[in-house]
């Protein structure tokens, strides 16, 4: 059974006199650096001279190179895309750290795939909320927190769990839950939710589009019926708050027969093969492996994808209907 902590088993004293350093200021930096900065905790930020940089200014941190970020705090954060972490890491946070340090990750990617190399006199862990960065400093606001998964690498201090703890409390995630997990899982867990969400909402439905279509329902109708109304991200909600099952009581009975008697064909013993191999090539490094050359070759695959994609007939539909609706 999963470990569930919460407010209670969170200390934030036991850091309260330590620097926080928030390397990235992106979507989850900002969200995260704000909650922690809310809580008491004294952060500074690390960043090149970007707009980010600007940003954080402006929301009145103190920010500095990503080197002497990593050099004044007792605490780094290191809240940057995974393709870009590891060369920024060996060149201006590793030489920086000091013996108890503390290493916070959001994803578990490089350590799993052995990409990132960390000393052996710090304390690694991971704090990786399960929520977009702008969802994440909304519910803390709000006062209700986003849960987050966390889990010790390396326990240099023997207190990497009481840290790791403090901090979710910091983020706000102790107020819903953080989950007991580890590098290994998170990176699986992501990887696969992110390939299979893609496959069925980007993919099924233009798939699904294409057969409206060629049933001789115009276009603007296939895109609001299969996601420009919104329904989607209401049912999904109802999900995330009574259950997968339970959310198809709030369709009507037409509706569950077709979906309970027709999902069946598409979700089959073939598609799960496909998900299985899909999970095999995270679990082995293929598709990071994959990931790596693609990013050497200068991403040619990933932009002639942008490409079909944005060139598909269901786009132009799709801006009709936004149009239509004055979204645009």
């Amino acid at each position: 059974m999963v470990r569930i902590y919460r407010e209670k088993e969170a200390d934030l004293s036991l850091i309260k006199d330590r620097v926080v350093a928030v390397i990235g200021y992106g979507n989850q930096g900002r969200s995260q650096a704000l909650n922690m900065r809310d809580s008491g905790l004294k952060v500074i930020v690390g960043s090149v001279k970007d707009e980010s940089w600007d940003r954080a200014e402006k929301d009145e941190f103190e920010v500095v190179s990503i080197s002497q970020a990593a050099e004044k705090a007792n605490i780094v954060f290191v809240l940057l895309p995974d393709e870009v972490a590891p060369e920024i890491f060996n060149k201006d946070i590793y030489p920086h750290l000091k013996e108890k340090d503390v290493l916070v990750l959001a994803s578990g990617y490089n350590i799993y795939y052995g990409y990132l190399r960390v000393p052996e006199f710090v304390d690694l862990v991971l704090l990786a909320p399960r929520m977009i960065g702008k969802a994440v400093r909304d519910l803390y606001v709000s006062g209700k927190g986003a849960p987050s998964l966390i889990g010790v690498g390396q326990d240099f201090s023997g207190k990497a769990k009481q840290i790791v703890l403090a901090l979710a409390k910091g983020i706000g995630s102790t107020k819903i839950g953080a989950i007991e997990s580890s590098f290994e899982e998170e990176t699986k867990a992501d990887l696969f939710g992110e390939q299979v969400r893609g496959a069925c909402l980007v993919f099924m439905r233009r798939l699904a589009f294409e057969i409206l279509v060629e049933a001789g329902c115009s276009p603007e109708v296939a895109v609001l019926e299969l996601y420009a109304s919104g329904e989607d991200v209401e049912t999904l909600r109802a999900a995330a708050e009574q259950g997968l099952w339970a959310q198809l009581k709030l369709h009507s009975q037409t509706s569950q027969y077709g979906q309970l008697t027709r999902g069946p064909r598409i979700a089959n013993e073939q598609i799960k093969e496909i998900f299985r191999k899909m999970m095999q090539d995270i679990e082995t490094g293929a598709f990071a492996k994959e990931w790596t050359l693609e990013q050497q070759s200068g991403k040619s695959v990933l932009g002639r994808l942008w490409s079909l994609g944005l060139n598909h007939p269901l786009i132009e539909a799709e801006n009709r209907v936004f149009k239509l609706l004055g979204e645009r």
